[in-house]
């Protein structure tokens, strides 16, 4: 999650590279898995876990019935919920100002260009997490972008987060991505080793550079080039 950030808080990149990527597409290939959600499926399909994908966070077997599915807009306020709860895990509760109806719109207006998938226990929201595309240069393809992932705390350790990037992987694979990246803080120590053994490479040397609020409107209003004087 990217925000603004009080002294004591730096942020990492955490990117999955095209090799990873590849090989979970030949893992898939060699099983006859297709990920979860390619573009053909309509938003509203469920899919439950198999044998084979049920193993948490620390690669035991778990039995919890877990459901992956696009978010509808009933889906919102349960959304906005988890949004507020990660916010208070990441001790940034006074910057979470989002509504019901920013999320709606982002998700589902006319110009809408991120997405979510709920992890689902029965009839409770679990989890979730939310995505968007990117663009490498350098590789000339696009990437898959993973803004937000949270699990709630009475669902955790059932291998529900795992799942949540797994699936995101599958899907960065059939949209043929050659990255899947997001942040973490520095002190979320368990987090960072836990995408390590994922394959996931920690990229401390790029730092986020972000204009918000007045800086941004200061910086809009100047002119494109500097006057003389």
């Amino acid at each position: 999650q990217q925000h603004e950030l009080g002294p004591q808080q730096n942020v990492a990149v955490v990117t999955l590279p095209d090799t990873p990527l590849l090989q979970i597409r030949q893992r898939c290939l060699l099983a006859s898995v297709k990920p979860f959600f390619p573009n053909s499926r309509p938003a509203s399909q469920e899919v439950r876990l198999k044998g084979s994908d049920r193993v948490d966070e620390g690669g035991k077997p778990t039995t919890g019935e877990l459901r992956l599915a696009r978010a509808t807009r009933a889906d919102v306020a349960a959304i906005l919920a988890m949004i507020h709860g990660l916010a208070q895990f990441e001790r940034l509760s006074h910057l979470c100002i989002a509504n019901e109806n920013d999320i709606e719109r982002a998700l589902f207006g006319d110009r809408a260009l991120v997405e979510v998938v709920l992890a689902w226990e029965g009839d409770a929201a679990a989890g979730f997490a939310l995505f968007f595309h990117n663009f490498s240069t350098f590789l000339g393809r696009r990437g898959l972008y993973l803004e937000d992932l949270f699990v709630r705390p009475e669902y955790r350790r059932r291998g529900y987060g795992r799942a949540l990037l797994v699936h995101l992987a599958r899907l960065a694979v059939e949209r043929g991505c050659g990255r899947f990246e997001w942040t973490v803080l520095d002190w979320n120590a368990p987090a960072i080793g836990f995408y390590q053994q994922l394959g996931a490479q920690i990229l401390p040397e790029w730092r986020i550079t972000r204009v918000t609020g007045a800086a941004l409107a200061s910086l809009a209003a100047q002119p494109l080039l500097p006057t003389e004087g």
